[in-house]
């Protein structure tokens, strides 16, 4: 995909078609932009460069296509393909018929078949390039001024592509991915942040933090965060210092640890996949409302795990323009439920019928119970504590209204 822009000549120049199409397809705005209204972004972009009026007209279109759309994949478990990822090969078809133009893009893959561990195991430089051969691959598919974040993870949970009332997916094993596309939206702000371990100076300057919109930003209202690499020395300690520099404000903060960093298009350097970091999207905007609950080791069974969505559901975020995510420690799934599947997922389609789910099985879990209100009430399960915000053995279930859509 291409900005809008180029052509500017004229519409009425000489044609062989009917001369009243072509009157009514040169002069008419409102059938012009009815007509592209049925078109794809990417197909947009390319007659915007017809002529002035249907380059106005594409503006107009795009402007009312401010809903977040996603691309999922899964492939069955146990299979390669030659030809990559799974994800890639959906993205790179599906991504010709959205009618969005994404601004910011956040995908997420399982880490065994994205990576290729067991193509490459013992041979830690061909994983790297492979892996990366991927990450570059995917983030072609995007337009250029989109910024790209992706993360590998062990597990991942998806909602099927079509409708948001598709019933959501907990895959813990097999090739699959998503990717959340969300546009520019009037009246709100999705910002990248990064910040990468230096052992030399572990220190976070407060223009750091205040550059990507964690602090000193009134209108902040939701941070997804993610710590990569976690495994290694000193990665759960340099979480937990750049989560302590804006946790206290009153926002919800959710996500959780995962395997690798692979994308993140906003930064100039390529992405060093085996630096310790933390990685994640800031939310700023008034007509953000979100909220988060907190699934404990003493919720393992169905009766359980509905008094935990009820606590969401008291919430009242409304369902249209929302999006639910579910980050879950990988001991849980399937075993903690006694060998039955996709019960957190079922639970939150029954009380979410129409909000899509996304999310992963990770190495650490990082929310509590927040509700941040159209009126920027925080409520709070309990005076929580940076060390409250981070669990194992325990699933953050999460919800983001976006606004009404109009």
């Amino acid at each position: 995909m291409e900005p809008v822009g180029g052509g500017g000549g004229d519409c009425r120049r000489p044609c062989s078609a009917d001369p009243r199409s072509t009157y009514v397809l040169s002069n008419l705005a409102e059938v012009v932009e009815r007509v592209l209204g049925f078109l794809p972004a990417k197909a947009l972009l390319r007659v915007a460069s017809v002529c002035r009026l249907w380059r106005e007209c594409v503006r107009r279109v795009l402007r009312t296509q401010r809903r977040v759309t996603w691309i999922s994949a899964a492939g069955r478990p146990g299979a390669r393909h030659l030809d990559g990822h799974c994800l890639v090969r959906v993205l790179a078809e599906e991504l010709e018929n959205v009618q969005v133009l994404p601004q910011t893009a956040l995908y997420m893959a399982d880490s065994d078949s994205f990576v290729s561990l067991e193509e490459c195991r013992g041979h830690k430089r061909a994983r790297k390039r492979t892996s990366m051969e991927a990450a570059f691959a995917l983030e072609k598919l995007f337009p250029k001024q989109c910024q790209v974040l992706g993360i590998v993870t062990p597990g991942i949970v998806v909602t099927p592509m079509g409708s948001g009332s598709n019933q959501p997916q907990e895959i813990e094993f097999g090739e699959s991915g998503f990717a959340l596309l969300f546009p520019q939206i009037e009246g709100i702000k999705i910002q990248p942040f990064h910040f990468v371990k230096d052992p030399k100076n572990l220190t976070l300057e407060r223009h750091q933090l205040t550059k990507v919109g964690l602090l000193d930003n009134p209108d902040l209202r939701v941070v997804l965060v993610f710590g990569y690499n976690c495994h290694k020395v000193g990665a759960g300690n340099y979480l937990q210092r750049v989560l302590s520099t804006f946790s206290d404000t009153n926002i919800i903060v959710a996500g959780g640890q995962v395997d690798k960093l692979l994308s993140l298009t906003s930064e100039k350097n390529p992405v060093d996949i085996d630096a310790i970091g933390v990685v994640g999207l800031s939310f700023s905007g008034h007509r953000i409302q979100s909220a988060t609950v907190l699934l404990n080791e003493e919720v393992n069974d169905e009766k359980t795990a509905e008094a935990a969505m009820q606590r969401l559901k008291a919430a009242n975020i409304p369902e249209q323009n929302t999006i639910g995510f579910m980050f879950a420690c990988v001991g849980r799934g399937f075993q903690h439920y006694r060998d039955k599947a996709n019960v957190e997922a079922d639970t939150f389609r029954k009380f979410f019928p129409s909000v899509p789910l996304f999310g992963f099985f990770g190495n650490g879990e990082i929310g509590c119970d927040r509700i941040v209100t159209g009126n920027f009430i925080l409520r709070k399960c309990n005076e929580v504590k940076d060390d409250d915000l981070f669990h194992s053995y325990t699933t953050i279930m999460a919800l983001i209204h976006l606004g009404s859509s109009k």
